[in-house]
């Protein structure tokens, strides 16, 4: 098996290529809602752009936003569970629904807002399905509240091993799962429209001169931040020991003084041993002239 250096989950590849290929990114789409493609009369990509300055951030999104209908619908691909990600969709929505409602409009101008996960990993780990949809439903009567929200997520580690090549849906899927050459050629050998014009857009992208220049830019960003990184740790280390320098100066100077509390404590026990020492001497000499007046008091006596 030979890995494929890029696949669609490939952030920047999936975005570049299915806004450099809109038919296709259509084709998709329609899939992943389940709506016939010649039903999508309006189809609009609103962030076709990718700026430069979001090249080797670590935390960007490279999502596709898109009206399809009236609808709002975003499209993200997500490779690592990085935690919290229900949560995350539902933040994405709730921005896309939100930012749909211009000045002077009612609410019920909203559009129908809709959030689309492709995921390279299990996240509903008590289920076997690999498509979950939710919306906003009362929980005893199963009434929907609003037809406006939904969250569609695809888990691509649940496909079934053996896909048919009438099912349009888990190809696409596949394709996305795929990360070997022979994996996307077998897919490609299905002879299916859409599966071989998306394996030669993925060919033509991965080989044109922007992918390129993205890529070096990437990999630039990559050492730029690996270089940063080591001189924060260095600049940090050094700080460090001097902070330790500093407190070590502090406890040396704290345990001098401690020693010379010690000493003065010592030289007054000493002082102290003495003077009990003279008392005891004094209590002596005090009995023994106690005995000697008894004696003579004796002497007289008889």
């Amino acid at each position: 098996m030979t890995e494929l250096k890029h696949t669609f989950k490939t952030d920047i590849l999936f975005k570049l290529l299915f806004t450099k290929h809109p038919k296709l990114l259509k084709h998709l789409v329609a899939q992943l809602l389940r709506i016939p493609l010649e039903s999508i009369e309006y189809f609009q990509i609103k962030n076709p752009e990718m700026p430069p300055e979001i090249m080797g951030k670590k935390f960007c999104r490279l999502d596709i936003h898109m009206t399809v209908n009236g609808q709002h619908v975003n499209l993200e691909v997500q490779v690592e569970n990085e935690g919290d990600y229900p949560e995350r969709a539902l933040f994405h929505w709730a921005r896309i629904y939100t930012n749909a409602l211009h000045k002077g409009e009612n609410y019920s101008d909203l559009p129908r807002a809709i959030v689309i996960s492709i995921l390279a990993f299990t996240l509903f780990k008590d289920c076997k399905e690999f498509y979950s949809e939710f919306q906003a439903r009362e929980v005893t009567r199963n009434t929907r509240l609003t037809d406006k929200m939904a969250l569609y997520f695809f888990e691509l580690t649940k496909l079934p091993e053996h896909i048919q090549k009438d099912d349009l849906l888990l190809l696409w899927l596949a394709l996305f799962k795929a990360d070997t050459v022979e994996e996307m050629k077998r897919i490609e050998e299905t002879g299916v429209p859409e599966m071989s014009e998306a394996v030669n857009a993925y060919n033509n992208v991965t080989t044109s001169a922007e992918f390129q220049e993205i890529e070096r830019m990437l990999v630039k960003a990559s050492h730029d931040e690996a270089q940063a990184l080591h001189h924060a740790r260095l600049q940090e280390g050094k700080r460090w020991q001097k902070k330790i320098a500093k407190k070590d100066a502090v406890i040396a100077d704290k345990d001098a003084a401690i020693a010379d509390k010690d000493a003065a404590i010592a030289d007054k026990d000493a002082a102290i041993a003495d003077k009990d020492a003279a008392i005891i001497a004094k209590d002596a000499e005090i009995e023994a002239l106690r005995k000697k007046l008894v004696e003579a008091q004796s002497g007289e006596a008889t």
